[in-house]
C-alpha cells in the first residue's frame, strides 16, 4: 500500500473545459465565489460557526473570521477558480438571500487521501447558514450539488466529505 495522505489528486478536466459561472436547482442558486460576496460572506461565516464544523467538518473556521483574511480567500477562490485548480460557489436563494457556499476540490487538499478515496475524482463539500440549516436548505443544496456534479461537470466518482451526509440520500 503506498501513502498517499501528502498528496493532491489534481482535477482532471477535459481540454477546453470551462467550469458554468452560475447553477440553478429549484429555488437555489450557485454563483462562481467572488471577492463582491465578502459582506455576505463574513456574516454567513460568523453567524453560523457551530452549524458549519458539526455539519462540514474539517478544521475551517476556526472562530470568527476576519474582514481582510476573508478577502484574501474569497481572491484566492476566485483565482483557482480562473484556473481550474478548484471551484467555489456562493450559494442563494432565488430572491438572492445568502445560504452558504458548496465546493468541488481536488482529492487530498481538504480530506487526506487514502488508498480507498483514490479512486474518486473530485471532493465535494458544502455549508449553509444556520437559518438555511434549520429551513432544510442543507439537504436541499447537498441534492442540487449531486444534480450540478452529475450534468454540469465531468466527475463519475465524487466524495461528498461532510460530516454530515442526509441518510437517506448517501450516494452509492
Amino acid at each position: 500500500m503506498t501513502d498517499a495522505s501528502r498528496f493532491i489528486k489534481k482535477l482532471e478536466l477535459p481540454v477546453g473545459f470551462a467550469a458554468p459561472r452560475r447553477l440553478s436547482h429549484g429555488d437555489i442558486e450557485a454563483i462562481a465565489l467572488s471577492r463582491s460576496d465578502l459582506e455576505d460572506d463574513l456574516i454567513g461565516i460568523n453567524g453560523s460557526i457551530e452549524v458549519i464544523r458539526r455539519t462540514r467538518g474539517g478544521g475551517w473556521p476556526e472562530g470568527p473570521v476576519e474582514s481582510d483574511y476573508n478577502y484574501v480567500d474569497l481572491v484566492w477562490h476566485e483565482q483557482e477558480f480562473r484556473e481550474g485548480s478548484s471551484f467555489s460557489y456562493v450559494v442563494r436563494d432565488r430572491q438572492g438571500g445568502y445560504l452558504g457556499c458548496c465546493y468541488l476540490y481536488p482529492m487530498g487538499l481538504r480530506t487526506e487521501l487514502t488508498d480507498a478515496l483514490l479512486d474518486h475524482d473530485v471532493d465535494a463539500s458544502w455549508w449553509v447558514t444556520a437559518s438555511a440549516y434549520e429551513a432544510g436548505r442543507y439537504e436541499a443544496l447537498y441534492e442540487a450539488l449531486r444534480e450540478w456534479i452529475a450534468t454540469e461537470f465531468p466527475f463519475s466518482n465524487p466524495y461528498f466529505s461532510n460530516r454530515e451526509i442526509p441518510a437517506d440520500n448517501r450516494p452509492a
